[in-house]
């Protein structure tokens, strides 16, 4: 007979897991020289401004969907200046604590298809997001340790 299912994290401290690596990332975005930001890159990967865009425009909608239920695609991904990432993602920020508490806690567990395409546990969804996210980050410190710039601390989501 299969265990019940047990509580290894709470939304709550989700959300806050998640949020700090949301600061880190937008002291990373913010750390770029505004004249790279949009066209700076490395071995093909794509620039960082164009890498951001795609954080912004996952984060919020899968807090949303799985608040409510309804799954908008995200159509904006172009990339844009850097002063309009950072207020897009404090926008979403403040958005997302707003949302998050809408999520009841057993929603978590279920198997769903987020934007209609992709199949998951709620949980594994919302930690594919972080990883993205983490991931993205990585190459924004690669691309400032190739601009000659120290990264913020990784470690530090205060």
């Amino acid at each position: 007979m299969p265990a019940e299912p047990t509580t290894f994290i709470t939304p709550d401290a989700l959300l806050a897991h998640w949020q700090g690596h949301r600061r880190l990332t937008r002291r990373v975005i913010d750390a770029f020289p505004e004249d790279q930001f949009l066209t700076f890159s490395l071995g093909g990967m794509r620039p960082f401004s164009t890498l951001a865009m795609e954080l912004v425009s996952m984060a919020l909608p899968m807090v949303q969907g799985l608040a409510s239920g309804e799954w908008t695609m995200p159509n904006n991904r172009e990339p844009q200046p850097k002063a309009e990432v950072l207020r897009l993602w404090d926008e979403a920020t403040s958005q997302m604590n707003e949302v998050w508490p809408q999520i009841p806690p057993q929603k978590f567990l279920e198997t769903i298809k987020a934007f209609g395409q992709w199949p998951g546990v709620v949980h594994d969804l919302v930690l594919y997001v972080v990883d993205n996210e983490i991931h993205h980050r990585g190459q924004g410190y690669v691309y400032l340790r190739a601009l000659g710039i120290a990264p913020p601390a990784f470690y530090d989501r205060s």
